[in-house]
């Protein structure tokens, strides 16, 4: 595809794969619905290929996906240089991270990135084994994820292990407790959301197949520890986060091994000096706060 590369046509992409629609990305770019229609039309005409499906929302093509990537990628570079000119007060960094992860070692990242200057980190939440989506479809220029294969464009390597264990409130682990352990098969059950198999994992590691009746969702990390610690369910949380109510009691380790799930980070091939930076933040909570062999 050979394409006259226009950065206010690509911006326009980006604002509407953003927003959904042309009058908000015309909003978002402070112009006219009928300026962004312009800049779209004349980055078609370019490509040759429809780039955005009008539709309710409006999404962008297969190959409108690898324009809103690259504009991201370019836009980046140009916030640098234009920082540097002292034309721009802050640099945006879009990451796409796992929710558990947010609740334990990535915490330490968000605390180095609270010491730089003029940098506004967009956090994407999405489960580590779809975060990968986001790098993609370019709404995030980096990504925690367990997929180990780079998606094109990018470099992935990886970081350790989110390590993961059984636990349940006392009184709920008591009322399900029989003579050969706890019954798997009716004790209520937590998960985060549908694309959460974690749980599933672990019982088919204790030979159980299916579900109990009772499932219950709660997709907020802090939630998660809080229905287990309420009693609504047993759930695998994270080491790091069952650790002070195994301490204090609220908790009770159940049977069953840990699971430990390797983690990734992948980011785009930018010689950009934030990303860079950013990536350097990530290695160092990996480094001091996940498992590793």
């Amino acid at each position: 595809m050979s394409v006259d590369l226009n950065q206010a046509q690509l911006d326009a992409l980006v604002a509407i794969a953003d927003s959904g629609s042309f009058e908000a990305a015309a909003r978002a770019l402070h112009v006219t619905p009928s300026a962004v229609s312009q800049r779209i039309r004349a980055l078609e005409a370019a490509a040759g290929q429809v780039l955005v499906s009008r539709g309710t929302p409006c999404r962008p093509t297969g190959h409108g996906e690898r324009l809103v990537q690259l504009g991201r990628q370019t836009r980046l570079l140009y916030d640098e240089a234009r920082q540097e000119l002292g034309t721009l007060q802050a640099v945006e960094l879009p990451v796409a991270v796992n929710a558990d992860s947010l609740a334990t070692w990535f915490r330490a990242v968000l605390t180095e990135v609270a010491g730089w200057a003029a940098t506004s980190v967009q956090l994407h939440v999405e489960d580590q084994a779809y975060s990968q989506e986001l790098l993609r479809r370019g709404e995030a220029l980096a990504a925690v994820t367990s997929e180990a294969v780079a998606v094109q464009g990018c470099a992935a390597e990886p970081l350790g292990a989110l390590r993961y264990l059984p636990a349940a409130a006392p009184a709920l682990a008591a009322r399900w407790r029989r003579a050969d352990g706890p019954d798997w098969t009716a004790m209520p059950l937590v998960v985060f959301n549908e694309k959460d198999g974690l749980q599933d994992d672990a019982l088919r590691q204790l030979g159980v197949t299916g579900r109990p009746p009772v499932v219950h969702w709660v997709p907020s990390s802090a939630d998660f520890l809080e229905a287990v610690r309420a009693g609504l369910g047993w759930g695998m949380l994270p080491e790091q986060q069952a650790g002070p109510g195994l301490a204090s009691g609220t908790l009770e380790r159940l049977p069953g091994d840990v699971i430990d799930v390797p983690l990734y980070w992948q980011r785009w091939r930018l010689e950009s000096p934030r990303l860079r930076q950013l990536t350097d933040a990530v290695r160092r909570a990996a480094r001091e706060r996940l498992h590793h062999d």
